[in-house]
């Protein structure tokens, strides 16, 4: 790899850094290219992305940029796990762990703030960012829904009534 294309990778993940909501660091050794493969399209149907890159050259684009303080974590084999969904890329890293015991999360970051491989299964727990939504979207519309029951109640009750009038005259 001559200058020119290292000069590029560090840009490349310079720009990863700066535009993911997290970033999770493992170690994959001994998987193999067809797990390799697995994990990228669990990653990519998720909404993120996986990468490999030489420790020193993620230690240079790490310089300045807010998750900084991971640059320790970048020992051995490691792979970057990342997405712009602050949940995703941490949710399919700690269930792909889970699945493959050669996949160790070491740790990563969300931000400005470094997370340790608890960190990373707490961000993992958190719901994804649709869930929220739907979660705030139903507890929006609960309350519609609720004045129209109880709009439709009294007309509901009131014609129950007449047709017990109705039934008891019949009878």
């Amino acid at each position: 790899m001559d200058r020119a294309q290292k000069e590029k990778v560090v840009e490349e993940l310079g720009q990863i850094f700066e535009s993911s909501g997290v970033v999770v660091v493992s170690h994959y050794e001994g998987m193999t290219v067809a797990q390799m493969q697995d994990l990228r399209a669990r990653m990519r149907e998720a909404g993120g992305a996986v990468r490999v890159a030489k420790n020193t050259l993620t230690k240079i684009a790490l310089e300045g940029k807010p998750c900084a303080s991971m640059a320790n974590l970048l020992t051995g084999m490691t792979v970057l796990a990342y997405s712009e969904d602050p949940v995703a890329a941490a949710k399919v890293a700690v269930d792909y762990a889970k699945v493959n015991d050669k996949f160790v999360i070491l740790g990563g970051a969300m931000g400005k703030d470094a997370l340790d491989q608890a960190g990373v299964k707490a961000v993992a727990a958190m719901p994804s960012r649709e869930e929220l939504i739907a979660q705030i979207a139903s507890c929006i519309g609960a309350p519609a829904s609720n004045i129209a029951g109880a709009i439709g109640a009294p007309a509901s009750n009131i014609a129950g009534i007449l047709k017990t009038l109705e039934e008891r005259e019949a009878a």
